[in-house]
């Protein structure tokens, strides 16, 4: 009789699985830790300011409520800009109305999940069930975040070259300035690592596929550009409905600066992190205090707190129809 025979792909296996086990849920831990601190600092700025707030709240309640609706239609028309900029992220044809579902969902979820992990996850999964692999899925999504950043900045240039002096910066120590230039410069350095240089040079490969079809570099461009150029006029038309004497061009620039600059904090859909800095880019601006809050609760109710339930029902259906 032959010996029974054994193999070692059992232990490798159960060695090999509580690496990755442990790798996931310590990032996790990690943004919930950041998510945390940043909602915490911006409850106590909330109590701190409340009267400020509760001003804000009462002068919006009696907003223009056709300037609202205006609003409201751009900010509705944001999810189509942003799968337009999907689709243009991509060679193949992806199905419109699943496409627009989808980033309606994405919105949603991008409002529970810290660092826009909630859109990345929706959208990841929506473009591996239209037939793409998970790489290339991953990195159509990195060209559409780049494009969105590079038309953010254009338009932040365009708006400041246009008006001098509508830009207006806060003073800031020349230490903080020393840092910001050797981040600066180090970050090329970065770039040169390994897993950073295959990253971008992978993004660079599907920047060049995707501008060989004008079709769909028209349509990532196109997209990105109005995605926060809609965002923007949202603000300007909560401003508009509470009678505020700024000019649109001062507010939209505003908007673009603070939404750039809350990136930075990985809060869920930028609560916290977004408001602080659209109510401090607003007074900068020349927006009075109770007035500027009373544009940033304006701006997200009509951009998260109206769509948030619509958004998740919308969610929970395609999971369903396995769209998901």
């Amino acid at each position: 009789m032959t010996p029974p025979t054994t193999t070692k792909a059992a232990p490798e296996a159960s060695v090999v699985a509580p690496a990755r086990t442990r790798v996931l849920p310590a990032r996790a831990s990690w943004h919930a830790a950041v998510t945390l601190v940043v909602l915490v600092g911006t409850a106590l700025l909330a109590r701190r300011h409340w009267p400020v707030i509760e001003a804000g709240a009462a002068r919006l309640a009696g907003a223009d409520p056709g300037w609202l609706l205006l609003g409201a239609t751009a900010a509705a028309s944001t999810w189509a800009c942003s799968a337009l900029a999907q689709q243009g992220a991509v060679a193949e044809a992806l199905p419109g109305g699943r496409l627009v579902a989808a980033q309606f969902a994405a919105s949603a979820a991008n409002h529970v999940l810290p660092a826009g992990l909630g859109a990345g996850a929706v959208n990841l999964r929506f473009l591996t069930r239209c037939g793409l692999s998970v790489p290339r899925s991953a990195t159509s999504l990195a060209v559409k975040a780049t494009a969105g950043a590079v038309a953010r900045a254009a338009l932040i240039a365009v708006l400041a070259l246009a008006g001098p002096g509508l830009l207006r910066l806060p003073r800031v120590s020349p230490t903080v300035v020393t840092a910001a230039l050797v981040a600066t410069a180090a970050l090329p350095l970065l770039l040169l690592s390994g897993p950073l240089r295959r990253a971008v040079r992978t993004v660079s490969a599907d920047v060049r596929a995707v501008h060989r079809l004008p079709a769909r570099a028209a349509a990532l461009w196109g997209g990105s550009l109005a995605f926060p150029s809609l965002h923007a006029l949202v603000v300007i038309a909560v401003t508009c409905s509470l009678g505020l004497p700024v000019p649109p061009e001062r507010v939209a620039l505003a908007y673009l600066a603070a939404s750039s600059a809350a990136v930075l904090l990985p809060t869920p859909g930028g609560i916290g992190s977004l408001d602080a800095a659209l109510a401090l880019a607003l007074t900068l601006a020349g927006v009075p205090g109770s007035a500027a809050a009373s544009v940033v609760l304006g701006y997200r109710l009509l951009t998260v707190w109206l769509p948030l339930v619509p958004g998740l029902v919308v969610l929970g259906l395609l999971v369903r129809r396995k769209a998901l």
